[in-house]
């Protein structure tokens, strides 16, 4: 009964049996014994998983669910939602990392004794990580009675790393603490600890809480067997936010990576505004180190907390609660604070905090929410203690602001700011800023501020900036400027100015308005070569273009006997891969876009340690999304990209199939169009009904060469555009700037 708890939509089955959900809807029609709906709408029905996987069984639709989507599919149809079911398994995942056998044990036997044992077992990893309910007695070990689950009310602010939306507010509610260590913790007697002791984020569910979660707790354990217990939770965690792009506001990897950069060695590290902690993970693990997390959503500080746990042997503690309002943590002294605060907040507590005594610089205004941020983290870093924070470009230079900025320079706890490529984190259409501040020690004889603008570095393709460069700019910039408290100008990317002038009026501290722009000969020299390629790739077009048809007049449609990419496949001819979620995050990752636009991989993978599947050369990629009529063939630049989501990777047999002739026919209109389903908003393609044409590999091949042409003309078209797209875009710069005059040719 406990697995009819779970439930999967026909977007879920069509996923399950690896078709469409076109096929899923037939399926639905034309089978009296398919399974009834069970939840959902009318016109969104949900269904029984375990009754889904007997039915396609029983048709001979599915051999075997592959773990990762049972344990996915059980998540995502939790009855208490998949947060709720991402706690729960983030308990079991978390016994199972440190008692294995005692979780062999609990689970041996019926579902009701698991949900029966497991509470106790879990609270003797629990309360001695996270710590004991307020207001709950602990015998030998044990508490009187089990928490509840992850779900007081929440507060009134976004989280940083992950800003969940439609959370109800409630600043009344008392914050919540975790404390994690390797070993059950004596009394903390260190002066950074906070003088608080909140109750845990992390509760001890009940039997009843976990019975319908049984099957998922289960099948949790058997992934955790095959990828690991960090691993399992990191994927989990990471589908689930893939999965609800617009519920959470992420903080890319390697953006957390630059910022913890930034800040530098921290035994104390602090992120106030926490999310699912993708900053203090990216902070670098040392043995006596604790980090410290606060998030107003509950359930965001319980993933922080058992993610943080899992990561590392450090100390963690975390607290849900409202960070402005109600700090857990008022006498941290901490050595960096890492912080992606929500933007553009009103409702910040402007009219209950105008006494707060962290306006060490000033009373933040209404619409400075941001500033307000500043100084919180000011105020929990010991002397000499290092805050990086994500800011939007406006509050560099809003008139509300300019007194509070001023203020941050003449004292010198603003040290740099550091404009971020477009693209580098949401929102993805405006270049967001980096604050690097620093508690004064003492006041600077001569301050000055290091201004960065790493525009330069992005990039046309959806995988954002070139990190690895903005990483080494940045770095190289910062670690040279703090070593001798300035920095020569690098004309267009970096220079140091003294606090005198920037105070102004407007204390507009934008780098690009501060900036040396790039030297005259260096940009005319680049226009030049940029048309001298130009003219090379024009060339080069016209060389490409296909011939004429010979006799239009006279060519008849071919009468070819036809077959299917599904009837290939079952016959082995070609092996067919969808893409995934998860892989080494070294790894780049070929898009949906990066096919349709013909660039190089530009994804990123989440950090997950999922098995990615990997591109070969000869490998044809097809997108099945979107309604465009496209396929790649993978070269030897291309390979070893791990594929994307919305992909589908065939794998010709060199000895049956030619891969370019596989390319060329897959991206006929006509067989596109026959292959392709319509929801209300979308199409979707099914890449087993795509026909081809039964021929002799010889005649493939001669019509592979054909299309691999077309494929040399199409890349020349796109090179020949972006060319003559930046060639346009340099003319108007260096007309503007005086760098090209209207006599110039």
């Amino acid at each position: 009964m406990q697995d009819n708890a779970t439930e999967v939509t026909a977007a879920g089955i069509a996923r399950l049996a690896g078709v469409g959900r076109a096929a899923v809807s037939n399926w639905r029609r034309r089978h009296a014994d398919f399974p009834k709906p069970v939840g959902g709408t009318e016109t969104s029905p949900s269904f029984a998983l375990a009754e889904v996987e007997s039915w396609l069984r029983k048709q001979g639709k599915l051999a075997e669910v592959p773990l990762r989507e049972r344990v996915w599919q059980q998540l995502v149809g939790h009855p208490e939602g998949p947060v709720t079911a991402l706690v729960y398994a983030g308990c079991a995942l978390l016994l199972i990392h440190e008692r294995p056998t005692v979780w062999l044990d609990v689970s041996a036997g019926s579902d009701e004794r698991l949900a029966a044992k497991l509470p106790g077992e879990l609270e003797q990893v629990i309360v001695p990580r996270f710590g004991a309910v307020r207001g709950r007695g602990v015998h030998r070990g044990r508490s009187v009675s089990a928490a509840t689950a992850v779900n007081p009310p929440a507060s009134t602010h976004t989280s940083s790393a992950v800003n969940a939306v439609n959370t109800p507010a409630d600043a009344t509610t008392p914050p919540l603490s975790v404390n994690t260590a390797p070993t059950p913790p004596a009394v903390n007697t260190a002066p950074t600890a906070p003088a608080v002791n909140p109750t845990p984020a992390v509760h001890t569910p009940t039997g009843p809480q976990l019975l319908p979660s049984a099957p998922l707790l289960r099948g949790v354990a058997e992934l955790a067997a095959e990828m690991g217990a960090r691993q399992t939770f990191e994927f989990l965690l990471g589908r689930h936010l893939d999965a609800n792009p617009r519920q959470y506001t992420l903080t890319p990897a390697e953006l957390a990576r630059l910022m913890a950069e930034l800040a530098g060695p921290a035994r104390t590290a602090l992120d106030p505004a926490c999310g699912t902690g993708a900053l203090l993970r990216a902070v670098t693990p040392r043995p006596d180190q604790e980090l410290y997390a606060q998030d107003n959503a509950p359930e965001l500080a319980a993933l922080t907390a058992l993610r943080l746990a899992l990561h590392a042997r450090v100390t963690v503690r975390g607290t849900a609660g409202d960070t402005l309002r109600a700090d857990a943590y008022p006498a941290l002294r901490a050595d960096a604070v890492l912080c992606h605060p929500p933007f553009n907040e009103r409702n910040w507590g402007h009219d209950e905090l105008a006494y707060d005594p962290r306006w060490e610089y000033g009373f933040p205004a209404r619409n400075e929410s941001e500033l307000a941020w500043v100084q919180h983290a000011l105020a929990r870093l010991k002397d000499g203690g290092t805050a990086v924070l994500l800011m939007p470009p406006a509050a560099a230079s809003r008139r509300s602001g300019r007194r509070i900025r001023a203020d941050l320079l003449r004292r010198g706890a603003l040290k740099a700011v550091v404009a971020l490529p477009i693209g580098a984190a949401p929102p993805y259409n405006i270049p967001l800023h980096l604050w690097v501040l620093r508690r004064p020690e003492r006041a600077p004889a001569q301050p000055e501020v290091l201004l960065v603008d790493t525009g330069r570095f992005a990039t046309e393709g959806r995988g954002g900036p070139d990190w690895q460069a903005v990483r080494g700019a940045v770095l190289d910039a910062w670690q040279a400027f703090d070593r001798a408290g300035r920095l020569d100008d690098e004309p267009g990317l970096a220079r140091s100015v003294p606090v005198i002038e920037l105070l102004d009026d407007d204390v507009d501290l934008a780098p690009a308005r501060h900036l040396p722009p790039a030297t005259a000969a260096d940009g005319a020299d680049q226009l030049t070569a940029v048309r001298e390629r130009l003219g090379e790739t024009l060339r080069l077009t016209a060389d490409l273009t296909p011939p004429p048809v010979a006799n239009p007049a006279a060519a008849q449609p071919a009468r070819w006997p036809l077959t299917t990419i599904g009837e290939l496949a079952r016959g082995g001819a070609l092996v067919m891969r969808t893409g995934g979620n998860g892989g080494h995050a070294r790894v780049p990752v070929l898009t949906d876009h990066d096919v349709l636009a013909g660039t190089a991989p530009s994804g990123m993978l989440p950090e997950s340690d999922e098995e990615a599947v990997l591109t070969e050369p000869g490998d044809v990629v097809v997108p099945v999304l979107g309604g465009g009529s496209m396929a790649r063939v993978i070269d030897e630049v291309t390979a070893g990209a791990a594929l994307g989501r919305s992909l589908v990777l065939l794998r010709p047999d060199p000895a049956a199939l030619d891969p370019w002739f596989l390319a060329g026919f897959l991206r006929g209109t006509a067989n596109n169009r026959q292959a392709s389903s319509y929801a209300s908003t979308a199409t979707r393609l099914d890449v087993r009904r795509l026909q081809l044409p039964r021929l002799p590999l010889d005649e493939q091949r001669r019509y592979g060469a054909r299309f691999r042409a077309l494929e040399d003309f199409e890349r020349a078209l796109r090179q020949a555009g972006r060319l003559g797209e930046q060639l346009v875009r340099g003319m108007y710069d260096g007309l503007t700037d005086g760098t090209v005059t209207p006599d110039d040719n």
